[in-house]
């Protein structure tokens, strides 16, 4: 008898070796107890590389590096714990209510990307009050790391072998072993990641190949909002839904967050288009800063030590 596979079968087999067989690790280096994930090393190299960029930028504009280090510092903390918070209460809201301390694991992964925006926004508007410069001059410098950082994240979901998209019969196609998969699905991982890389290949070739776009305050970050969110809203079709409760919505819970973000970018482009040019703001030197902080300080002082009398 004739053990060899037939026709049909044969076909089938070489199908599903035509894709890719995705079965990484996603524990990268493991020394005891720390464990390094591929996750945690892109979150964290995309952080670090768009704080240079952001000091790039200081030394383009002839900029005190001061600014920079704020920007950088208040969007850090605004984009982990917003996303945190994102996650935890947009997604999983009854567990983590029930389980309020749990929120502060962030190790153990979950973390939203309209939560992280939401908390970019945050960190940008107290960095422009303290530095006494616009939030759209702010948003406009930012927004170019931030498009590079989320190429970067949608990577990590990659190597965590989480968020991929439908089955597809497409040549590159991922089968994700280490989730039980033996079909193959859209990566589309790599998709949101080609196209925010994209996006912010675009942002830095009109910031330093026409400077007269900086002065369209707003537009830089308008179209950085249009682009991405748009390439999201697209993406998420094919996608699969991350909550149960998603099932059976014409639009799930990533695309209606998205619509927000999305309007609010156009808004903008139209805005800083119609609106005229405005100069780059005259910053004080860092030395200018530290002298007027040690003055407020000196005043506070005395004027401590007279209500005391």
């Amino acid at each position: 008898m004739d053990a060899s596979p037939g026709r049909n079968e044969r076909d089938t087999i070489a199908m599903i070796t035509a894709f890719v067989h995705w079965n990484v690790d996603p524990i990268m280096l493991t020394l005891g107890p720390f464990q390094l994930r591929y996750y945690s090393l892109l979150w964290a190299s995309g952080l670090i590389l768009g704080y240079f960029l952001l000091l790039r930028f200081a030394r383009t504009e002839s900029l005190p590096e001061r600014v920079m280090d704020r920007l950088a510092l208040y969007c850090t903390v605004g984009v982990i714990i917003g996303a945190r918070l994102g996650h935890c209460y947009v997604y999983e809201p009854a567990y983590y209510f029930a389980h309020p301390l749990e929120v502060l694991q962030v190790w153990k992964g979950g973390l939203a990307s309209h939560g992280g925006i939401v908390g970019v926004l945050i960190g940008m508007y107290i960095a422009s009050r303290q530095e006494k410069v616009t939030m759209l001059w702010v948003m406009d410098r930012v927004s170019i790391p931030i498009a590079m950082i989320a190429s970067f994240i949608r990577l990590g979901n990659l190597m965590n072998s989480e968020i991929y998209g439908l089955y597809t019969d497409l040549p590159w196609g991922f089968i994700f072993e280490r989730r039980g998969e033996v079909l193959a699905s859209h990566p589309t991982q790599i998709y949101e990641s080609l196209s925010y890389f994209a996006v912010f290949i675009l942002l830095l070739t009109l910031y330093y190949r026409w400077p007269k776009i900086r002065q369209k305050q707003g537009l830089i970050f308008g179209l950085a909002m249009v682009i991405m969110f748009a390439a999201r809203i697209l993406i998420e079709f094919i996608k699969n839904n991350q909550e149960v409760f998603e099932d059976g919505w014409p639009l799930n819970l990533g695309q209606l967050q998205s619509l927000p973000f999305w309007f609010f970018g156009v808004g903008l482009v139209v805005y800083a288009i119609r609106r005229e040019p405005v100069p780059a703001p005259v910053l004080l030197s860092d030395e200018e800063y530290e002298a007027q902080r040690k003055g407020r300080k000196g005043n506070n002082r005395k004027a401590s030590r007279r209500r005391g009398r």
